[in-house]
C-alpha cells in the first residue's frame, strides 16, 4: 500500500450494518458554524449523504455532502486494524506531517496528521490526537476544498488544488491586458452554452497565476504576498492583495470571469428565460442578489456578481433541487434587472407592494437611511424570506407602524394575488418560534415564508388596523374587510378573520376577493344536461333554488352567474350576503351584520316589503331563515340561497330536520345544485392518452357504485357505449396526463373546475319530500330521473381530459 493511503473498511461500507458493528460517535459541522453531535448511522457514497442520530433524539438526520464543512469521527472502532489513534503501529511521531486544507468559505483546517486519503467524495485525514476529545479521523467533502498542502518541517511536499470544482482554470499565462472583458460578453443562450462547454474542459490553477496571466500582478509580488499569507493563513489571498492595493476588486472579478472560465453575461441584451425565473421565488432572488437566466432541466444557470459565493449556490440548489451553474454579471445592473425580469412575468409588483400606504405615512425606522426607500426594499426582501433575526427582539420591539412591516404586508398580499392564492394563512407559534405564512393555491396549502417571532404581534395588529378591527381584543374572533387599493396596492378586497388560538396567540386568515365580475353560466363547467336544466330553473317566475356544498366550493360564484343571466331592466333583484364578494350593476345588494341584529332572516323580512322579483340569500343557517325563504318563494318570488351540505339529497333532509313544513318545502323547491371544486389539468402540458383496460374498469366500478340496481347503465357495455358516443375520439376513450411545465409550476395543475349534481323537482320527488323520505331514496329517484352524482359528473370530466380520477376521488364520496 502507498505510504499516504489507507483502506476504509468501516466508513466507505456503512450502507449495511451487521449485528455487532460499532456505531461511530461523530460531530457534523455545517457552513454556518453550526454543528450536531451524535452517532453515525450511514455514509452513502453513491447518494453523497450521511445519516446520523443526534444525541437525545431517536430520529435520524440526513445531511448532504454539500451541507457538510467537516465530519469528525471521535470513535476508534476496534475492528479497524489499519490504523490506531496514536499513529501507525510501531511508528514514531517523527513521521507526522503538517497539513493545511483551504476551504471554500475562506477558512482553513490545519494541524498534524499521520495519513490522508483522497477519494472521489473528498478527503480523509488522520490527525494527531493530543486531547481527549480530538477526532480519530476527519472527512472533508470534495466540493468544500480549495487546496490541500502537506508539509514536513519547512519543506512543502504537496500543494494539491485538484479538489477545486469551480476554481481558477489554466489557460494562456501570457499577459492579456489588451483583451478586455467586454470582448467576451455573452449575449445569447447559444453563446452561453458554448462558453459553459469551454469552461468544463479547463483545468484549475491558483488565483495568483490567473492574475499574473492577466498582467495584473508580477511573479515577485505574488511571492511576497504568499510569504505574508504563511504568517496569517486565515486570510484569503485575494483579501491580502486588496489590502496591499496590488489589485482592485474589478481586477479580481476579471480574473474570475476570464481565467476561471465563468462566462460574463450582458444582462442588458441576454434574453431571460421565464422558466428559470419561476424556479426561484422573487424574494429569494432579491435577497441573494442572483438572477436565474437559463433553465436546462436538471441544471439552472444564474447570474451573480461573485460566483464563489458557495453558500448562495448551496441555498439555491436546495431550493430548486437542481444543480446551479453560476455566471458573472456586473453588480450595478443586477438588482434592477432582477426587479424588471420578475415584474415582466407577473411574479412581482414592487411598485405597489413597496409603496407607503396612503392612510399613514410613518417615519422611516432605524433600517432606513438617507438613500431612500431602496434600503427598506432590500431589508424587506431579507425579512420576507425569514432571514431577519430576532436576537434583538427585546432591544427594539417591532411596531405596527414600522415602515418595513407595512411594506412586508403589502408585498405579501400582492404576491398572493399573483400566485393565484385564494387565502393567506398567518400562523404564529409560541415562544421564539417563527411566524409561518402559507397560501392556498388551487385548493392546496403551500408554504410561503417564515418571519421572526418579533414580527408576530405587530403584523397581526397592522392587519387589524387595515380592516378597522379592535387591536386590543385578542380573546374573541373578529371579522373584517380590507380594501387593498386604499393602501397603495392592487384593486382587490380581502375578507379577514382573526381566530384566538392556544398560548394567547391569534391566527389570521385573509381571503382574496378578486372576482368582482360574475361568470357567464356557460363558463361554470356544467354538463350539457345540467346547464339546460339550470337555465330552465332560473327563468321561472317563482320558486326556491338551492346551491349546496362546503365552504369555498364556488356556491356564490354559481348563484351570481344565475343572477347575471336574469339581470334585466324589467326585474328587481335584491341580495343579502355576508360578505358581498361579487358585485353586479342592477343588483341591490345588502351586507348583513348579525352583531347589530341585521341577520339573514331580518334582511329577508325587509326585502319582502321592498317589491322584489328575485331574492338571493347568502346562506340558510336556521329554521327562521329557511321558513321565510320558502314563504317568499310561495308568494311569487324567485329565491336563491346556499346550504353547507354534502349532496343534493342530503339538502332535502337537512331542511326538513331544521323544522320547515315538508309540504310547503316540496311545493316551493325548484332544484338543488350540489358542487365541489377539483384541480384542473394544465392545458399547456396535458396530453391525451388512450384509456387503459384497467383504468376503464376502475371508472366503470366507480360510476356504477351509486346507480340503482334497475338502472340501464348497470350494464357495463351500455355505459361504455354511452361514453364513446359522448367523449370518444377515433372510436376510443382517452384520459389526460400532465407532466408539469413552467406555466403550472411543474405541478400538472392550473386552476380549478367544478363537478356538479343537479336535483330537479318533479311530482314523484315532491311526494318523497312530503313523506320525509331518507336521503338514499331521494338520490335513487333523482338518478332514475337523470341526475348524475358528483362522482359520476367528475368521471365524465376525467373522460373529457379536464382533470384526473385521483382529484375526483379526493373531493367526492362514492
Amino acid at each position: 500500500m502507498p505510504e499516504n493511503t489507507f483502506s476504509l473498511p468501516n466508513i466507505e461500507r456503512m450502507d449495511v450494518f451487521a449485528v455487532g458493528d460499532p456505531v461511530l460517535a461523530c460531530t457534523a459541522e455545517g457552513w454556518s458554524d453550526n454543528s450536531v453531535s451524535g452517532h453515525l448511522l450511514d455514509f452513502d457514497t453513491t447518494r453523497r449523504v450521511i445519516k446520523l442520530r443526534p444525541r437525545g433524539d431517536e430520529r435520524g438526520l440526513s445531511l448532504k455532502f454539500n451541507q457538510l464543512k467537516r465530519l469528525r469521527i471521535q470513535h476508534h472502532p476496534p475492528t479497524d486494524l489499519e490504523f490506531s489513534p496514536t499513529g501507525l503501529p510501531g511508528a514514531d511521531t517523527q513521521q507526522a506531517q503538517s497539513f493545511v486544507v483551504f476551504l471554500r468559505d475562506g477558512s482553513m483546517y490545519s494541524g498534524i496528521c499521520y495519513r490522508y486519503e483522497k477519494t472521489d467524495q473528498g478527503l480523509w485525514i488522520f490527525p494527531k490526537r493530543t486531547l481527549e476529545g480530538d477526532p480519530y479521523r476527519v472527512f472533508l467533502p470534495k466540493n468544500g476544498i480549495v487546496r490541500l498542502e502537506i508539509r514536513q518541517g519547512d519543506e512543502a511536499l504537496i500543494s494539491d488544488a485538484d479538489f477545486a470544482q469551480t476554481m481558477l482554470y489554466e489557460g494562456a499565462v501570457e499577459p492579456v491586458v489588451d483583451e478586455g472583458v467586454e470582448k467576451s460578453m455573452v449575449e445569447t443562450p447559444e453563446e452561453l452554452l458554448e462558453a459553459l462547454k469551454r469552461q468544463s474542459s479547463l483545468k484549475p490553477v491558483p488565483i495568483g497565476q490567473a492574475l499574473i496571466g492577466l498582467g495584473k500582478l508580477t511573479a515577485e509580488q505574488l511571492e511576497a504576498v504568499l510569504r505574508l499569507q504563511q504568517g496569517d493563513k486565515k486570510r484569503p489571498l485575494g483579501q491580502i492583495l486588496l489590502e496591499k492595493n496590488l489589485v482592485t476588486p474589478a481586477d479580481l472579478q476579471t480574473a474570475i470571469a476570464r481565467k476561471m472560465g465563468y462566462p460574463f453575461v450582458d444582462l442588458a441584451k441576454f434574453p431571460i428565460d421565464a422558466a428559470a425565473l419561476r424556479r426561484v421565488p422573487f424574494a429569494l432572488a432579491l435577497r441573494l442578489q442572483v438572477l436565474p437566466i437559463l433553465d436546462q432541466g436538471k441544471s439552472l444557470v444564474v447570474a451573480m456578481t461573485d460566483p464563489l459565493q458557495f453558500k448562495v449556490i448551496d441555498e439555491l440548489e436546495f431550493t430548486t433541487q437542481r444543480k446551479v451553474i453560476p455566471v458573472v454579471s456586473t453588480s450595478g445592473e443586477l438588482i434592477e434587472k432582477i426587479k424588471k425580469a420578475y415584474r415582466e412575468i407577473g411574479m412581482s409588483d414592487l411598485a405597489n407592494a413597496n409603496a407607503a400606504p396612503k392612510a399613514a405615512a410613518p417615519a422611516p425606522g432605524p433600517r432606513a437611511d438617507a438613500k431612500g426607500s431602496e434600503v427598506d426594499v432590500m431589508q424587506l426582501a431579507v425579512e420576507l424570506t425569514g432571514e431577519a433575526t430576532d436576537s434583538h427582539e427585546d432591544e427594539r420591539p417591532i411596531e405596527q407602524s414600522d415602515n418595513t412591516l407595512v411594506k412586508l404586508i403589502n408585498s405579501m398580499i400582492t404576491e398572493a394575488y399573483y400566485q393565484r392564492a385564494s387565502d393567506i394563512h398567518i400562523e404564529p407559534y409560541p415562544g421564539r418560534e417563527k411566524l409561518v405564512i402559507r397560501f392556498r393555491v388551487d385548493g392546496q396549502m403551500r408554504p410561503y415564508l417564515e418571519l421572526p417571532a418579533s414580527y408576530r404581534n405587530a403584523l397581526i395588529a397592522r392587519i387589524k388596523i387595515m380592516c378597522d378591527l379592535d387591536i386590543s381584543e385578542r380573546r374573541k374572533p373578529q371579522d373584517g374587510k380590507i380594501n387593498f387599493a386604499k393602501f397603495g396596492g392592487l384593486a382587490i378586497e380581502l375578507r379577514v378573520a382573526t381566530i384566538p388560538t392556544a398560548n394567547g396567540l391569534e391566527d389570521v386568515v385573509l381571503r382574496i376577493l378578486s372576482s368582482s365580475e360574475p361568470l357567464p353560466m356557460d363558463k361554470l363547467n356544467l354538463s350539457a344536461r345540467n346547464l339546460a336544466a339550470f337555465e330552465a330553473i332560473v327563468q321561472r317566475p317563482y320558486g326556491l333554488f338551492l346551491c349546496a356544498g362546503p365552504t369555498g366550493s364556488g356556491k356564490t360564484t354559481t348563484l351570481h352567474a344565475a343572477l347575471r343571466e336574469i339581470n334585466t331592466p324589467n326585474r328587481k333583484i335584491w341580495t343579502a350576503e355576508d360578505p358581498v364578494e361579487i358585485t353586479q350593476r342592477g343588483l341591490r345588494q345588502i351586507q348583513v351584520n348579525p352583531k347589530i341584529g341585521w341577520t339573514f332572516a331580518a334582511a329577508l323580512r325587509a326585502l319582502l316589503r321592498a317589491d322584489p322579483d328575485v331574492i338571493m340569500v347568502g346562506e340558510i343557517r336556521d329554521q327562521e331563515t329557511a321558513e321565510i325563504a320558502i314563504e317568499a318563494s310561495l308568494t311569487g318570488h324567485l329565491v336563491f340561497s346556499t346550504l353547507h351540505t354534502n349532496s343534493a339529497a342530503e339538502t332535502v333532509v337537512r331542511l326538513v330536520d331544521l323544522g320547515v313544513d315538508p309540504f310547503s318545502f316540496a311545493d316551493s323547491l325548484q332544484g338543488i345544485l350540489a358542487q365541489r371544486l377539483v384541480r384542473r389539468l394544465c392545458t399547456a402540458c396535458a396530453v391525451m392518452e388512450p384509456l387503459t383496460a384497467d383504468l376503464q374498469q376502475e371508472l366503470i366500478a366507480d360510476y356504477q357504485a351509486q346507480l340503482p340496481r334497475e338502472h340501464p347503465l348497470r350494464d357495463a357495455g351500455a355505459l361504455v357505449r354511452e361514453w364513446q358516443d359522448r367523449f370518444g375520439r377515433d372510436g376510443r376513450l382517452h384520459v389526460a396526463q400532465a407532466k408539469g411545465c413552467d406555466r403550472c409550476g411543474h405541478t400538472g395543475h392550473y386552476g380549478r373546475l367544478a363537478v356538479h349534481e343537479l336535483l330537479a323537482n318533479s311530482p314523484e320527488m315532491r311526494h318523497l319530500i312530503q313523506s320525509r323520505a331518507r336521503p338514499t331514496e331521494v338520490q335513487a329517484l333523482a338518478i332514475q330521473e337523470g341526475m348524475r352524482t358528483l362522482r359520476q359528473d367528475g368521471i365524465e370530466k376525467v373522460l373529457q381530459g379536464l382533470t384526473t380520477l385521483a382529484e375526483v376521488r379526493s373531493s367526492t364520496l362514492n
